[in-house]
């Protein structure tokens, strides 16, 4: 009796802490919940994370990235603490799920996304809470986003991301934008990597007039970044010959999204990406190439690769499954909810990419989730240049990838656990307290259930944007159970989520990625035979 009076009254102290946690985020959690950004078509109460820090999956079969197995899982405060088959653990107040007949797997870890970001005129539609929210019911457990900064100021846009991180509902991390070169600059990047663990520096090779590096900027930013022990990443297009593209479309008459296409073909994107390429050679440093759209670019990757450089390449699940034919819709609000940079590429592209994740040319899926509502893209009704960048994915990316590719014998379950989480987690350095399911892990999980069917619309969706570019998208394989932080946070269809809840993880310099790095510098200066000494010249 004394036992269940101590558990009662834990209880209700858990409800008053709740209470008052609600009554300091009120005002953003009542206008999400009334929204319907939390609970879609139920009436679970939002904001209400589940109070079990016990837990215990039993009977699903384990997947790692390199191993699988039929076994139990025991969580307690938020930490992975058994892995094994008929776990026993004699508490009464533990909560017990059977995984019978289903797959037990490591969250999703997106790398790529931006969350209420400002970006051409505005700012997109998913903040820290509604995207990541949408991401928990999709089985993404953790996303890194793009911290921009204020007129090059690295420390004041990180300053400003971590605000707009306050209403976060799970575990994120950042990589940070350059887009300026001076001393201050430089500094500013060892702070970022010393005190605020970023390990990574992304560059934009596009957007000329707003984002965009020259070969001077990307270069000392190379150099910088390789001595700091973290990651350059690229976004590989030729802007000079965009703003080229772009104009000869407006002469031409054509100002609809087909524009955006016909203006920035394969070759701007295959030009870029063996540019950086080449840059990251002669610097001997890794690189990491976002959103890899094309055939073109997939190919530069793979000729680096095969040479032995250290190139990572990162496909997008609309670049994966979607083609371009949508951009040629006559309804104008159907066809720019598709525009992205690099675009969405013709039939054949999707296929190939699949052919290069399955293969280990391609390493990782992301989904550049940078959501702006139809409003937003009808700035570029007549102008297809004005009309904002970026598509949907955060949510659908773990159901989208396993019926693409899973389903359909392409990958097998460890590969798409190695593609979702376990990569990105090695390649960030945050490996494996995030992408295992390993004693000393982060419970952070997902209950897939293989024979379960998904079916992707607007009107159900939890981002906030009124269009969906997987609209009326169906297949198999759904995640029934979300597990972030050892909390319960998706079941039955049901998001049980709290803003502010999330937590920032930082993460370390000098992943995998750099190892031996300083072997191969010193191979090369034993190479030069340089200086010669020589006799002076007869006068």
């Amino acid at each position: 009796m004394a036992k269940v009076i101590q558990s009662k009254l834990a209880w209700a102290l858990y409800l008053l802490h709740l209470l008052l946690l609600i009554s300091i985020h009120g005002s953003t959690s009542d206008s999400i919940s009334s929204e319907g950004f939390c609970a879609v078509n139920n009436g679970a109460d939002c904001g209400l994370p589940s109070p079990y820090t016990k837990i215990l999956i039993k009977g699903g079969t384990v997947v790692n990235a390199h191993h699988k197995q039929v076994a139990d899982v025991y969580i307690e405060d938020g930490i992975i603490l058994s892995v094994g088959p008929n776990i026993r653990v004699p508490d009464e107040d533990i909560r017990i799920i059977d995984a019978t007949g289903k797959y037990v797997m490591p969250g999703g870890i997106d790398p790529h996304t931006h969350l209420d970001m400002e970006f051409m005129g505005t700012a997109t539609i998913d903040d820290f809470f509604t995207g990541q929210a949408a991401a928990l019911a999709g089985g993404t457990t953790m996303h890194i986003d793009f911290v921009i900064p204020i007129n090059g100021n690295l420390t004041a846009g990180f300053e400003r991301y971590k605000h707009k991180a306050s209403k976060a509902a799970m575990d994120y991390g950042f990589h940070m934008a350059i887009t300026k070169w001076d001393e201050d600059v430089s500094k500013d990047m060892e702070v970022m990597v010393r005190d605020h663990g970023i390990n990574s520096f992304k560059f934009f090779m596009a957007y000329k007039g707003a984002l965009m590096v020259n070969d001077d900027l990307l270069l000392e930013g190379l150099k910088k970044c390789k001595s700091l022990g973290a990651l350059p990443m690229v976004h590989a297009e030729n802007g000079d010959a965009v703003v080229e593209g772009q104009t000869r479309m407006i002469n031409l008459g054509i100002t609809g999204p087909e524009g955006h296409a016909l203006s920035r073909p394969p070759v701007l994107e295959a030009e870029a990406t063996a540019r950086a390429i080449r840059l990251a050679a002669f610097v001997n440093t890794p690189l990491y190439v976002v959103h890899v759209m094309s055939i073109d670019a997939m190919e530069e990757i793979a000729k680096a690769k095969k040479a032995g450089q250290r190139v990572v390449g990162e496909p997008v699940v609309s670049g994966l499954v979607l083609d371009d034919s949508w951009l040629w819709h006559p309804d104008f609000t159907t066809a720019s909810k598709y525009v992205m940079s690099p675009p969405i590429r013709e039939l054949g592209h999707g296929e190939a990419l699949q052919a290069a994740l399955s293969t280990g040319t391609l390493q990782l899926v992301g989904t550049d989730h940078c959501t702006f509502n139809s409003t937003q893209k009808a700035f570029g009704l007549d102008d297809f240049r004005k009309i904002p960048n970026g598509v949907n994915g955060l949510e659908e990316r773990m159901h989208v990838l396993w019926d693409a590719m899973v389903e359909t014998g392409k990958i097998n379950v460890m590969d798409y656990v190695r593609i979702t989480s376990t990569e990105c987690a090695r390649i960030f350095n945050i490996y494996p307290r995030k992408g295992a399911i390993l004693e000393g892990s982060d419970a952070d999980i997902i209950i897939l259930n293989p024979n379960a069917s998904f079916e992707v619309s607007a009107t159900s969706h939890h981002s906030r944007s009124d269009t969906n570019v997987y609209e009326g998208r169906t297949g198999r394989g759904k995640v029934e159970v979300t597990i972030s932080r050892g909390r319960v946070v998706w079941e039955n269809d049901a998001l049980n989520v709290m803003p502010g809840s999330g937590k920032y993880i930082k993460m370390p310099p000098f992943s995998y990625l750099f190892d031996g790095i300083d072997k191969s510098d010193a191979a090369y200066l034993s190479s030069l035979r340089a200086p010669v000494k020589r006799a002076s010249a007869a006068s």
